[in-house]
């Protein structure tokens, strides 16, 4: 498969402690579950739809963005946000492919609106 982009397997393995603790390391110095910061808070983003938190001035990048927050999109932002929306102001990269599956494993269990899978 050369240069092909290959699907997560890691999606299905999502581990929500780790996550937790991935969060907090990796994602905590601009965002909160419960407060808009540096990024929007996250308590509600798994399955909703993006640039929704009110309260927080998006990127024109992310209000024409439009979809809703599952794990395929959350993984494609946090593998590569700059590509998936040229022009947001997020810039980091979680290239682990694991990480990014336990990370959005633990936003799908805080989160309010988590759709019934």
């Amino acid at each position: 498969m050369s240069g092909a982009r290959a699907e997560t397997p890691a999606l299905e393995t999502g581990d929500s402690a780790r996550g937790e603790v991935l969060y907090q390391q990796r994602c905590g110095a601009c965002h909160s579950l419960n407060q808009n910061r540096i990024g929007p808070m996250h308590k509600s983003v798994y399955g909703s739809k993006s640039a929704s938190v009110e309260g927080f001035p998006y990127s024109q990048a992310l209000r024409d963005l439009n979809v809703t927050w599952q794990a395929a999109q959350l993984d494609r932002w946090l593998q590569n946000p700059t590509e998936m929306a040229p022009g947001t102001r997020m810039g980091f990269r979680l290239r682990d492919a694991q990480a990014r599956a336990d990370i959005i494993a633990y936003l799908k269990t805080i989160s309010e609106k988590t759709p019934s899978d």
